[in-house]
């Protein structure tokens, strides 16, 4: 194999590691499949990590793999038939969108006078239980830390039982707080149930104002869920409505009462 491969200069060629000579003969072995072939599947065909391609692809003169990819479409005139880069492009773009769409339309939802009563209620607690399950518990951690930071006597509660027995246990002049994408978590539902046999307060984060939490709470804030998810097969859907709507709640707590 040349010691100039792709224009590279001799020197250049010198400082590679045995692991990124082999690399780049891989590659100049393989130039009719490069073209359409992500970092990732580079990494596993060639048995290399991608941090060596990243670190090869500086060494001789790229910014990244995918600026490497294009100069050498151009230099060896390969076609891209599926037109593979551009999708991936287009669909990331869409990703992005989704995610904006999502943000936006979250906060067209909100109202302001429910906001100002939230706040109220949040202020004139003695004590604030906070519960969530799955991946909304990071929401619910959130909202803790920023109420006890903000001075607030607030608990958090994950554990199905734990959320099942406190909610039995609350006082008349303590709410809680409910973060729940599908609004229909069994504990979750059932904690609710019991505060309002005992009319306590409340508040619901979800995305479903149809769910059983959202028709049960005393106050309910609902988000905007886009209908596609990028991992269909798991329920690990975005949270980033109940996100938004948590931020919007305890800034303005933050404004009206500190």
């Amino acid at each position: 194999m040349s010691n100039i491969l792709f224009d590279i200069p001799a020197n250049t060629y010198k400082t590679l590691s045995e692991t990124e000579k082999y690399l780049l003969e891989y590659i100049h072995n393989h130039l009719d499949e490069i073209s359409s072939m992500s970092i990732v599947k580079l990494s596993e065909h060639a048995n290399v990590s991608t941090a060596t391609i990243v670190r090869l692809m500086k060494k001789i003169g790229y910014d990244g793999y995918t600026s490497f990819k294009y100069s050498l479409k151009e230099k060896v005139k390969l076609s891209d038939e599926n037109n593979e880069m551009e999708n991936i492009d287009q669909k990331i773009k869409q990703a992005i969108q989704k995610n904006e769409h999502e943000v936006s339309k979250t906060i067209q939802l909100q109202s302001i006078g429910q906001i100002e009563d939230a706040v109220q209620k949040i202020h004139d607690a003695e004590k604030i239980f906070v519960f969530g399950r799955g991946f909304s518990e990071m929401i619910a951690k959130e909202m803790t830390i920023k109420l006890q930071l903000m001075g607030k006597n607030c608990e958090e509660h994950t554990d199905p039982n734990i959320i099942r027995i406190k909610s039995r246990s609350i006082q008349a002049n303590e709410i809680a707080i409910f973060v729940s994408l599908n609004g229909e978590t069994e504990e979750l539902v059932e904690a609710c149930k019991n505060l309002n046999i005992r009319q306590i307060t409340t508040i619901t984060l979800t995305t479903r104002m149809e769910s059983s939490l959202g028709q049960m709470s005393e106050m309910t804030f609902v988000g905007y869920k886009g209908t596609q998810s990028y991992f269909p097969d798991y329920e690990v859907r975005s949270r980033l409505p109940l996100s938004v709507i948590s931020r919007i709640l305890l800034d303005a707590y933050a404004i009206r009462m500190l």
